[in-house]
């Protein structure tokens, strides 16, 4: 095959790989690693490092599954494991992709809000927005609209460069592993790889490969479309944490949420940079608010035996784009609503994802190993060995992240 050919077929299979990726970079992971910079400097750099690897394991055997059988997750696991079962696995993540749908509108109108726009008219306008794009687009159409939203990211490595970071204090950070004995910096280093791989994003990643038909003959180009999403979505973890690391944590400014950090940053690294972070907060925002939702319609569809797909309509796939409307409209409207207690539903959200996280990916390893399902394309054994330590160490991270998250919660 000619070098050209290559790249055009690498073209006709990029997407799903990079998207899931960079969206994985969504409101509550920018706020996490914001926090990360400005409360601990550069010294929490290296823990992208483990969680890069993590990222590139867990998503390249979902790829592989959806290249393969041409199935979404949802659909392998109610074939081989029941009704039951995917129905539990269905309502628990529907209530915790509704609680991130919320944290990403809320995400959406406050970083809006920081170019002076009213979140009662750039709530609403957003939720018309993404809610037009997928009922009335086809996934061609929303596969481009995200890959070139995906790019918008780029604003957080710019706004690194404008801070001006210590490249030299940079590199001993990520390649030396620090550690301190403290509550807030154990917290945030397990938030920082928690954050990284949710249940979501492996029913999205397979459902998207299995609409688009990328067969078996192209997974080589899959894997590499997998590889370098993960890759883009770390360099942008990386960016963020040394952005408000060489600006916020230096200037002694304590930050929660990822808009605070967006305002900060004006007086100390500029307008543009304070503009370009608040953009790509922004931009990351929207883009969650569009998937979330996809990826919740994609696996209620697929393990109730329904029609599902972008490019069906309306008549074609009622429950489809009904579960897609709800979740658009229920969550722009909450985010509308005074004293909502929106905190209490992120806090819920992430407590479901972190309880399902596990048995997602026990059942996504089990599957990629049954040589019925998988024939030549199961994993190795080194792969195995790889993929079951990363599952262990994911699973003991985020029971620590719940565990922590709960006891913070109840103190307040």
């Amino acid at each position: 095959m000619t070098r050209w050919k290559k790249v055009l077929l690498f073209m006709s299979v990029i997407g799903p790989g990079i998207i899931t990726a960079n969206i994985d970079n969504d409101a509550g992971g920018i706020t996490t690693y914001s926090v990360a910079g400005a409360r601990f400097g550069y010294a929490l750099l290296w823990t992208l490092i483990p969680t890069t690897v993590a990222l590139i394991v867990i998503q390249e055997m979902v790829a592989r599954m959806g290249v393969v059988t041409g199935k979404g997750l949802s659909d392998l696991i109610r074939e081989n494991y029941g009704v039951k079962v995917t129905f539990f696995m269905m309502v628990v993540l529907l209530i915790a992709n509704f609680g991130t749908t919320v944290a990403e509108f809320a995400g959406w109108a406050a970083s809006m809000e920081i170019f002076g726009v009213s979140k009662y008219i750039i709530v609403p306008s957003g939720a018309v927005l993404v809610w037009a794009l997928v009922i009335k687009g086809s996934y061609r159409m929303i596969e481009r609209f995200l890959l070139g939203a995906c790019m918008l990211y780029l604003g957080y490595i710019f706004s690194g460069f404008m801070a001006g970071p210590d490249w030299g204090q940079i590199v001993k950070s990520t390649f030396v592993p620090t550690f301190k004995w403290d509550s807030e910096f154990i917290m945030l280093t397990i938030a920082i790889v928690g954050t990284t791989i949710t249940p979501w994003m492996q029913f999205y990643l397979q459902s998207s490969i299995a609409e688009k038909a990328v067969g078996s003959e192209d997974y080589t180009m899959s894997r590499l479309d997998v590889v370098i999403g993960c890759l883009m979505t770390d360099i942008i973890a990386f960016f963020i944490i040394i952005t408000c690391a060489t600006t916020l944590f230096l200037g002694g400014i304590r930050i929660n949420e990822a808009q605070e950090a967006a305002l900060a940053l004006e007086p100390l690294a500029g307008r543009y940079a304070s503009a370009l972070f608040a953009l790509s907060l922004a931009n990351a925002s929207i883009l969650g608010a569009i998937v979330v939702p996809l990826a919740t319609a994609y696996f209620i569809c697929e393990a109730m035996g329904w029609e599902a797909g972008v490019n069906k309509s309306f008549k074609d796939a009622p429950q489809f784009m009904w579960i897609y409307t709800a979740l658009i409209s229920v969550s722009a409207l909450l985010v509308l609503i005074p004293k909502v207690p929106l905190i209490l539903l992120m806090v819920l959200s992430s407590l479901l994802n972190g309880i399902l996280l596990p048995f997602v990916l026990v059942f996504a390893l089990s599957l990629v190993n049954n040589k019925r399902i998988m024939g030549k394309y199961t994993n190795p054994k080194s792969y195995n060995y790889i993929s079951w330590a990363t599952v262990v160490i994911l699973v003991c991270l985020t029971a620590g992240l719940l565990y922590m998250s709960v006891a913070t919660h109840l103190k307040n």
